[in-house]
């Protein structure tokens, strides 16, 4: 029914038997109008975060031909609800998407609800492999009974009562691989270390805390961030790398995307508003022009920056983080992340970037 959807209406819910995912109700395309436009962009930029798109129509036009093509180019997973079946006296909408070779179909009403059962076993076959068995964040970087140091700062930014959500999956991921955690805060770290009988595989910290870290854990052990390694689970830790090294070619009044993905209310000390900005500032030797972006879009000028630098992309899908890389190498800009970028600036990259062997081997052979 045209207008009866205007902003993507979005609702998480548990899916069995593929767990938590968040169903987006967008406009429709095909809404001839100037609101009928701006609702069809919209929809269009959902897109970027889909994993499986579910096409509901009750005849087949145009509009799902440009569809359809649109999921193959952004290689989106799709089912096609055949709608208004009760108003059908026959199966000519489910014989044309058969010769269409529409994979993933049902056929199904909207007024007495039948076919929904068939429309969830097909949304079921057409998500992705890696939506179901998601890739660990360490399983590579540890084995079945090492110590992992998780250090996580207590301060202002902080949530009361809580881990942020990067510790809590970086956590979780640990147990998952039979290893062991430890948690403990950045002045508690030099203690900790001193207490254990064999050093830790791993130490994790929160990329805020690089310097001191790096610092009081010894030269042999492994050092990394909970935002390089979501660098690598949720993007291209080698496009992210390449993007990084840009801050050799930056200068005084450069144009510097800094993207959030969520809209959190920032506090005094705000890392991607105050502290990557002082910190890159400091590296380039002068004062940039620098804009801060917050949400699911990014800016329409992004051609204007000369460098994108984003957040670990926590609540973001990969879907969404890939594509949002994608974007910004379509319009020629770099794009690297938060961690990369701390790390870079304060002088410990390599030493950051090491735990991974491919991406260290990349960025040794574009220094030199």
């Amino acid at each position: 029914v045209p207008g009866t959807t205007t902003d993507p209406v979005e609702k998480a819910m548990e899916f069995s038997p593929l767990g938590p995912v968040v169903f987006i109700d967008t406009a429709g395309i095909d809404e001839v109008d100037d609101l009928g436009e701006r609702r069809a962009e919209r929809t269009m930029k959902a897109l970027d975060r889909c994993d499986v798109a579910v096409l509901v129509t009750d005849d087949w036009q145009e509009y799902e031909d440009r569809l359809v093509e649109l999921f193959h180019r952004k290689k989106i997973a799709y089912v096609v609800a055949a709608n208004k079946s009760d108003l059908r006296r026959d199966d000519t909408l489910a014989e044309e998407l058969k010769q269409r070779g529409v994979r993933h179909k049902a056929t199904t009403s909207a007024e007495n609800r039948s076919g929904l059962p068939e429309l969830k076993r097909a949304i079921i076959r057409a998500v992705p492999d890696d939506f179901v068995a998601t890739p660990s964040i360490l399983g590579d970087l540890v084995q079945p009974g090492d110590l992992v140091m998780l250090v996580v700062p207590i301060d202002i930014e902080a949530p009361k009562g809580r881990l942020i959500l990067p510790q809590v999956q970086t956590l979780r991921d640990i147990l998952d691989n039979d290893a062991y955690a430890m948690v403990v805060k950045e002045r508690e770290l030099t203690e900790a270390l001193r207490r254990l009988n064999a050093p830790p595989a791993l130490v994790v910290t929160d990329s805020q805390e690089f310097l001191k870290v790096a610092g009081d854990t010894p030269p042999g052990v492994p050092l990394t961030s909970f935002s390089i390694l979501f660098a690598r689970l949720k993007g291209d830790l080698h496009e992210l790398v390449k993007g990084v090294m840009t801050l050799e070619q930056l200068g005084p009044g450069d144009k510097v995307l800094v993207a959030e993905s969520c809209t959190h209310h920032p506090s005094g000390d705000d890392i991607g508003r105050v502290k990557i900005p002082r910190w890159i500032e400091q590296y380039v030797g002068g004062k940039l022009d620098i804009d801060v972006f917050a949400g699911h879009d990014f800016p329409g000028n992004i051609e204007d920056y000369k460098l994108v630098i984003h957040c670990g992309a926590c609540v973001n899908n990969r879907k969404e983080m890939l594509s949002r890389i994608e974007h910004a190498k379509l319009h020629g800009v770099p794009i690297t992340n938060y961690g990369l970028t701390i790390a870079y600036s304060l002088g410990i990259f390599e030493r950051a970037l090491r735990p991974f062997p491919y991406a260290f081997e990349l960025y040794n052979s574009l220094k030199n």
